[in-house]
């Protein structure tokens, strides 16, 4: 957890992500990254030189067109003192069944962050933070990069005016494997992905394909994120 910490710390700092008297809503969808934030955000309040607070949202997509069970995510929220709120949508029955994506994963995320944004504004919540971590960075680098021929990426810190919210991503200097060890040290409770897609996606292929560059390269997805920031490409 302390590892973690350092990272987050060093990145709100570095991009001045948190200001004094911002409520903050964490966006958590169940998985270790997004539990890994929650629970790194709540021991960070404790210290950090900016005091804020924070709500825990999570999207319920209603696979199989029915309500997920998230007790055990709102029993961990009560634990830290951090109050849970589930926004229900038909974003399964929308996105699998009315429109039958082949390509599900960009629709759903726009639709998940719309619906996460609106929770949050309801909320009285000025920011709201996603568990992206560094492996997302250089993963969503390579993928607008292979795909469009852009050097682009999502924003540490992207304020959006039609909502009046900004999108912070404070685990940007973690790695992937740290939120995997903080979920496990710290019994997070963890639920299995009922994606129909998961495990199946180009944001997969891409992942494995820089670990097979890492074996040989080393650290290829610091080395992203080092050259993103030495030509500050959206914001880094």
């Amino acid at each position: 957890m302390q590892k973690l910490l350092g990272y987050m710390r060093a990145a709100c700092q570095d991009y001045d992500m948190i200001q004094n008297g911002d409520k903050i809503a964490v966006g958590v969808s169940a998985g270790k990254d997004s539990l890994s934030l929650l629970a790194a955000m709540a021991k960070l309040k404790s210290f950090y030189p900016e005091p804020f607070d924070l709500v825990a949202i999570t999207v319920d997509m209603q696979f199989g067109n029915e309500p997920t069970d998230f007790s055990e995510i709102t029993a961990y929220c009560e634990s830290i003192g951090v109050k849970h709120i589930i926004k229900p949508t038909n974003l399964y029955k929308l996105i699998f069944e009315v429109r039958q994506e082949s390509n599900p994963c960009s629709l759903c995320s726009k639709m998940r962050r719309g619906a996460l944004n609106l929770a949050a504004i309801e909320q009285g919540c000025n920011k709201v933070a996603l568990g992206h971590h560094l492996d997302d960075v250089a993963e969503t680098f390579i993928m607008n990069l292979f795909n469009g021929g852009t050097l682009d990426c999502f924003q540490p810190v992207t304020y959006l005016d039609r909502k009046e919210v900004t999108v912070i991503r404070p685990m940007i200097y973690a790695r992937e494997s740290d939120c995997a060890r903080v979920a496990r040290r710290e019994n997070l409770p963890v639920k299995p992905s009922s994606c129909p897609a998961d495990g199946n996606t180009e944001r997969e292929e891409v992942k494995q394909f820089l670990s097979s560059l890492e074996k040989k390269y080393g650290n290829v997805r610091g080395k992203i994120l080092g050259a993103m920031q030495r030509k500050e490409i959206n914001g880094y």
